[in-house]
């Protein structure tokens, strides 16, 4: 990759997508245009790409025509998820005081090291792309701890820090965060939001590995100690021996196939587009199940369709990635962010067995699953005790998951 200094960067009303699924060998997709209609961006597929690629959405398919997106402030199918989270477009603001704030040009500021397999480039002969720099070790989480409360205090920054601070490592979230290479790999540190008055990353740290007694797969976490309590870091698993994974959001994949935006729905695209060979389909549709009954009984009403991924493989098929973003919510809500059964999003048991055969799951074999979790969800306290969380936030916490509503479901 050649680096573009983004001094030099000016609007204009195109950019250009690249593949970057090997990174030393960028292959260009197509033109990105301003769809000024909805605010938002469009793809129009390059020549190459159209005879060699491969549809990055089942909203995209391999044709000359523009795609344009479908809501407002947004780009095409796949390439909404190329875009910075929500923190990643408050350091944008703050730190490069872009002047346009469009969808098009925060994909520019992204930058090379987006979620996915994708890449945005001033040129469409050579990838020219937002670089960062050299990511931050370890050793720097509390100088980034500390740049992360500059930037929220609204106070300046030296411009030899910037690097240390990444704006597009993750899909949909608010929380602070930056990249780290760990262990020649790239992790994820997100930090407290102000105002917390629990140690969230711990807490998220404690609950991903709690998931996995109820057999789900998680992204590996690591607390890290700071300043202020903990951060947590999270193994990107977008990254895999130097190579990048093709990824879309169940809210990218599940608008894209022309579905509502559901559990159930998303178990069955696993089973129209996932993985056949040896069965990891049903395999991933029935730990989908587990991750539902888990989200619910753990209180995690932040599950939205955008804390979950699939991955593409080589031949186009989907794959259930790894959990994050798991994590009790506190809000005793009572509802789900993604529908759950036939009672729609309604924080139950009884509605999540409701539609288990969605999951490829028997209504016996179900139970048996929302079993399991519900033993793993019983020892949260002594799990999160384990883990290191202090006793006033398992407390804090325990008025939300052992209220009557969710400890009676896990009595079965």
């Amino acid at each position: 990759m050649i680096e573009f200094d983004i001094k030099h960067y000016r609007p204009s009303d195109s950019l250009y997508l690249w593949w970057l699924g090997h990174p030393e060998t960028p292959v260009f997709i197509g033109e990105l245009r301003m769809a000024r209609a909805t605010k938002g961006v469009s793809l129009v597929y390059g020549q190459a790409w159209i005879k060699s690629g491969f549809a990055l959405s089942e909203d995209l398919p391999l044709h000359e025509k523009e795609h344009f997106p479908v809501e407002k402030e947004t780009a095409a199918g796949a390439v909404d998820d190329a875009r910075p989270d929500r923190w990643g477009e408050r350091v944008i603001r703050f730190l490069d005081k872009p002047p346009r704030l469009s969808v098009l040009d925060f994909l520019f500021y992204a930058g090379d090291e987006r979620f996915g397999a994708l890449g945005v480039s001033v040129s469409p002969d050579e990838y020219l792309a937002r670089h960062m720099g050299a990511l931050p070790q370890l050793t720097d989480a509390q100088e980034i701890e500390q740049l992360v409360q500059q930037i929220l205090a609204g106070e300046p920054i030296d411009e030899d820090k910037r690097r240390l601070i990444a704006p597009g490592a993750t899909l949909g979230g608010a929380r602070p965060k930056a990249l780290l290479n760990l262990d020649a790999h790239q992790w994820v540190l997100k930090f407290n939001e102000p105002g917390e008055r629990i140690d969230t990353p711990l807490v998220e740290h404690a609950t991903m590995t709690l998931s996995e007694q109820a057999g789900i797969r998680v992204a590996r976490t690591r607390p890290v100690k700071v300043l202020k309590g903990h951060a947590v870091a999270v193994k990107r698993f977008d990254r895999e021996g130097g190579l990048r994974r093709h990824s879309l959001s169940a809210n990218v994949a599940l608008r894209a196939a022309g579905e509502g935006l559901g559990y159930p729905e998303l178990a069955q695209l696993l089973r129209r587009r996932g993985v056949a060979a040896g069965g990891l389909h049903r395999e991933h549709m029935a730990e989908l199940f587990r991750r539902m009954v888990f989200n619910i009984l753990i209180d995690n009403t932040d599950d939205h369709e955008k804390n979950h991924v699939l991955l593409m493989n080589d031949s186009g098929e989907y794959e259930l990635s790894p959990a994050f973003d798991v994590l009790p919510s506190g809000q005793a809500l009572s509802y789900q962010q993604m529908r759950i059964g036939t009672h729609g999003a309604d924080s139950t048991l009884e509605n999540a067995m409701s539609e288990c055969e969605q999951f490829g799951l028997k209504k016996s074999e179900a139970a048996k699953q929302a079993k399991r979790v519900c033993l793993a969800v019983t020892n949260w306290k002594e799990h999160f005790a384990r883990a290191g969380v202090l006793a006033e936030d398992i407390e804090s916490l325990s008025d939300q998951i052992d209220r009557p509503f969710l400890r009676d479901q896990r009595q079965v």
